[in-house]
């Protein structure tokens, strides 16, 4: 790489670190540094001085540091966060921090990596990390100046604006996935959907994942609402083992702690809205008030219509109205704004706002509108069949801020 080439990154660097939305422009900043770099992850870290611990605010690549927390000084990383000056380590097998080659937090293989702390105002606030450069001989000086230049700038960004590491760990896990595959016999093929997915998911949050077609999220989603069952990995509920469910767990389990909303509103069109509700909640183990769910989504003076009745906006309500009288522990909605117009979709958007904000339930929603991202509390990014990102957004926005 030549200085002339850092420059031209540079600029694209600072353009993206303008926008208002710092984490949208940290995780656009490291996923460009590693198509430069030809790494195979990133991260940033900053430190908490109310709690002590660093966070991992972003990060990008085969593995996924976003979400973990470390105590101030812990490891390498808690080592770069204290530091004045790059730590470059090109050979990690030799080196007696990487115990057989493994980062002692994510306990992903290491060949090389730099660490370069970030300042401002002479302070060190966290690090900026660069994992497994695979261009023969490690990272170059340019390489090593381009690291040390954006890590500079991010500094510069996130202390001017304000955005501090907040606190995940404190959330209660409700499902946890590790190492997920799926895959399909296709004749003599075999396709390779999921190619092993870390996730956690938390009580009372907005989790969105994107993706384009084919890359394996509503495949995740499947698995999560126990409508599919995964080829290999490890699928924890409330700390419980549920990796190899029975039948009649699986159903019980989709039946009582899954809420679901499709891009299809899968109504019974011989059954009024109230009607609709209703037959879900006779169903289900620990049932809400159908009157109340109807008055929830709006729809208490189109309680007796019909499906057919209905504007798509109407149905829709009235399948977040079934999702929501379950008392789940999880709603899933794949692509629920999908066939509705702008409007229609901000006013589903605002109910599924209501519900997080009523601290109702967990929603997970696959989208291709990276827009709605915006209201998340976590964003993740599935390529490949891999989560090629997880991004915290310590600010989601309201529904009615959303424009596309």
């Amino acid at each position: 790489m030549k200085k002339n080439v850092n420059v031209d990154v540079l600029w694209t660097v600072m353009r993206m670190l303008e926008s208002e939305q710092t984490e949208e422009a940290l995780a656009e900043v490291i996923s460009t540094l590693l198509s430069v770099l030809k790494a195979e992850s990133a991260a940033v870290w900053l430190k908490n001085e109310g709690d002590g611990h660093v966070y991992c605010v972003s990060s990008a690549g085969d593995v996924s540091s976003t979400g973990y927390s470390i105590e101030a000084g812990q490891g390498i990383v808690g080592e770069a966060c204290e530091a004045d000056e790059l730590i470059f380590i090109n050979d990690a097998a030799s080196d007696p921090r990487f115990p057989g080659g493994k980062d002692e937090i994510t306990a992903f293989t290491v060949k090389n990596m730099a660490l370069m702390p970030m300042k401002a105002e002479k302070k060190t606030i966290g690090a900026f990390q660069i994992v497994n450069c695979q261009n023969e001989g490690g990272f170059s000086e340019d390489e090593l100046y381009l690291i040390r230049s954006v890590a500079g700038l991010m500094a510069m960004v996130i202390k001017e604006k304000g955005f501090t590491a907040g606190s995940e760990g404190e959330k209660k896990v409700v499902m946890s996935l590790r190492n997920i595959t799926k895959e399909y016999v296709s004749g003599v093929e075999t396709l390779k959907i999921l190619k092993g997915i870390d996730l956690d998911i938390f009580e009372n949050e907005f989790l969105v994942i994107l993706g384009e077609s084919g890359c394996g999220k509503s495949t995740l989603l499947n698995i999560i609402g126990a409508m599919d069952s995964p080829s290999s990995g490890t699928i924890t509920v409330d700390e419980k083992d549920f990796s190899h469910p029975q039948e009649k767990d699986l159903v019980e389990f989709r039946r009582d702690e899954i809420g679901f909303i499709f891009q299809a509103y899968h109504l019974m069109p011989n059954l009024t809205a109230i009607e609709n509700v209703e037959y879900i909640a006779e169903i289900c183990k620990n049932p809400g008030n159908s009157a109340e769910a109807i008055e929830m989504v709006g729809l208490t003076d189109r309680a007796n219509n019909y499906p057919s009745m209905m504007s798509g906006g109407q149905q829709q309500r009235v399948s977040i109205a079934r999702a929501i009288v379950k008392n789940p522990r999880i709603i899933l909605a794949d692509e629920p704004t999908a066939a509705l117009d702008y409007n229609t979709s901000i006013e589903v958007l605002e109910l599924i706002e209501k519900l997080i904000a009523a601290k109702r339930t967990t929603v997970v929603m696959v989208t291709h509108n990276a827009e709605i991202a915006k209201m998340a509390n976590r964003v993740v990014k599935v390529k490949g069949g891999k989560i090629s990102s997880i991004r915290i957004n310590p600010w989601p926005r309201h529904a009615s801020e959303l424009v596309w």
